[in-house]
């Protein structure tokens, strides 16, 4: 697969097309099988996309990944999670075409909530995509040549494990595992889930009740049907399966975490009392700081994504009306550009903008990442509830749900209701969905809806910038001078410095430098027709500019003596290195 004239049309808006399709030539590996085409065929490290993989699991995956494409894919640990664990992050390019911190790069990462666990198999699928068909397919070995992407396929590792090992429902934990006192009560973590049936999931509890005001359905006994204002009903919920353990007389009240570490960021951070999860100051949930670090350390990062879950969006900031004036008119446009095409190829997925089309956030990751670093992000909520029948039916669809249920997944998602004798409820029944459907992806949709986000992230990371050294042109001019222009074009929409970077000066000047030849003078060419220059007078050979914008070019001119031979290098922190040679 190509990418060909993918184009951004400036000021009249925005246009990409995909044109061009270009095979491997190992068509079939063996007697056996028949080549599908965008797929590895015969991958050094095999991966079933149909399932969860523990933290054990990643890691045998991610060091497998190392060893087995030593060139392309290393491993390292970027710090040390709540309880210890290494948050992993894989740094896949062709290392060959130069270091990996001197090309444009992309960051991804998954699983910053504990229970959206597919974020952390998608993130994965990723990397495994790249490293796999490089060497196979000319547009990813092509790609890896010209960029760096740093993969974390979880950065909440504690709870990833907690959510698939320990009994959970769909939504929880949300956070990681430090313990708070939630009720207030002077005991911390002392009223969690109980998972009463011993199933592995925290379904619900129901109890018969003169004043309840549910019925069973007569049609389907799973489904729970709220009756009429004015009719009675037979059963009342209780809630969440579980025991008062410290006798105030509430269920569940004070179980793992309440914090929410995407909101923890610190970029429009607000405490606790206005943005409910802040926990303490910014930064203070350790996974999150040792990303932070990470993105500090590696000013080459020009474009991001996270991965959440569930409802089929993908997400750009501002998270809160306050911010609205960050994101300038020009950056969008870029935003707008990528992201629509990704709705094309993404079935069920929508563009939106958190602050208008969800919810105020203040503090999230994606603000800090553009806001503070000046980095094109976006998130995507993976899921939606689309991918079952192509119908909009909405999230929590109960007819959709046991629907999915019967002719896809044949009974396997429901909890059927089985009473219990509850110690302080008396007889009750339990039952209700499973804590891995509803959110999560079941595994035959799985590997489709990776592919599709992992062709948006790859779309973006194409589309960070892409520098080359054109249209040379030299003009003698008296006295043994010459007259040297060159024009430095970047091939993508993404500028070298967003409009966030260039208004806080976040990340330092693109350097065009030339060697070889004695500068008497150096200039920004503003406007060539009108020979309109802006003279840099301190160290000419090594002319600074402030932005390479996307699909466009700034010129430079040297005068220089001499008739020698000379070279044009670019130095940009975000869009990476080029040169020319005479």
């Amino acid at each position: 697969m190509k990418f060909k004239n993918l184009v951004y049309t400036g000021l009249i808006g925005a246009a990409l097309c995909f044109t061009g399709i270009q095979e491997s030539t190992a068509q079939v590996a063996d007697g056996r099988y028949f080549r599908a085409l965008g797929t590895p065929h015969n991958p050094k490290v095999p991966v079933s996309w149909n399932r969860y993989h523990t933290n054990l699991a990643l890691e045998e995956i991610m060091k497998d990944m190392a060893k087995k494409h030593p060139n392309i894919v290393k491993l390292q640990s970027i710090g040390k999670s709540y309880q210890g664990n290494d948050i992993w992050v894989l740094t896949i390019t062709d290392f060959s075409t130069g270091k990996a911190e001197d090309k444009p790069a992309m960051w991804i990462d998954g699983n910053i909530h504990s229970n959206e666990i597919q974020g952390t198999e998608f993130t994965l699928y990723t990397a495994w995509y790249l490293a796999e068909m490089y060497g196979d397919l000319d547009f990813i070995t092509q790609l890896l040549k010209d960029k760096t992407f740093y993969i974390a396929p979880t950065i909440n590792p504690d709870a990833h494990d907690y959510f698939i090992k320990e009994a959970n429902n769909q939504n929880s934990p949300r956070s990681g595992m430090m313990i708070f006192d939630n009720d207030r009560d002077g005991e911390f973590g002392e009223d969690p889930f109980d998972d009463l049936n011993k199933d592995g999931h925290i379904t619900m509890m129901i109890r018969k009740s003169p004043t309840g005001r549910f019925i069973k359905d007569k049609m389907d006994p799973r489904k729970l049907v709220m009756v009429g204002p004015d009719q009675q009903g037979e059963y009342e919920m209780l809630g969440y399966e579980g025991i008062d353990r410290d006798g105030d007389g509430v269920v569940n009240d004070d179980g793992i975490g309440y914090y929410d570490p995407n909101r923890d960021w610190g970029w429009n951070w607000q405490p606790d009392y206005i943005q409910s999860g802040a926990l303490r100051y910014p930064f203070s949930v350790p996974e999150n700081r040792a990303v932070v670090d990470f993105v500090m350390k590696h000013p080459n990062i020009a474009a991001a994504q996270s991965y959440h879950n569930y409802g089929g969006m993908i997400l750009r900031g501002p998270g809160a009306e306050e911010d609205l004036g960050t994101y300038n008119a020009t950056d969008v446009r870029v935003y707008d550009a990528i992201a629509k095409k990704g709705e094309e190829f993404m079935p069920g997925y929508r563009y939106l903008v958190v602050y208008k089309d969800l919810y105020s956030v203040f503090g999230g990751q994606l603000d800090w990442f553009y806001g503070g670093r000046g980095i094109f992000t976006y998130s995507n909520e993976l899921m939606t509830s689309y991918l079952y029948f192509h119908t909009n039916a909405g999230r929590n669809n109960q007819d959709e749900q046991f629907k999915a249920d019967d002719y896809l997944l044949f009974g396997d998602a429901f909890v059927n209701w089985e009473e219990y004798d509850h110690p302080q409820y008396g007889k009750i029944e339990i039952g209700g969905f499973k804590k891995n459907f509803g959110r999560l992806h079941p595994g035959f949709l799985m590997e489709t809806d990776a592919h599709r986000n992992a062709a948006f992230t790859i779309l973006h990371a194409y589309h960070t910038p892409k520098l080359s050294v054109s249209d040379v042109k030299e003009k003698d001019l008296d006295g043994g001078l010459r007259e040297i222009t060159a024009t430095i074009y970047n091939e993508r929409m993404i500028p070298t410095h967003s409009s966030q970077d260039l208004k806080y000066k976040i990340e330092r000047p693109d350097y065009i430098s030339i060697s070889g030849a004695r500068v008497v003078a150096g200039f920004v060419v503003e406007n060539e027709d009108f020979n309109k220059l802006a003279e840099q007078k301190v160290n000419p050979e090594k002319i600074s500019v402030d932005n390479i914008p996307g699909m466009g070019a700034v010129k430079v001119r040297w005068i220089v003596s001499g008739n020698s031979n000379y070279s044009i290098t670019v130095d940009s922190a975000k869009g990476g290195k080029a040169s020319w040679k005479k």
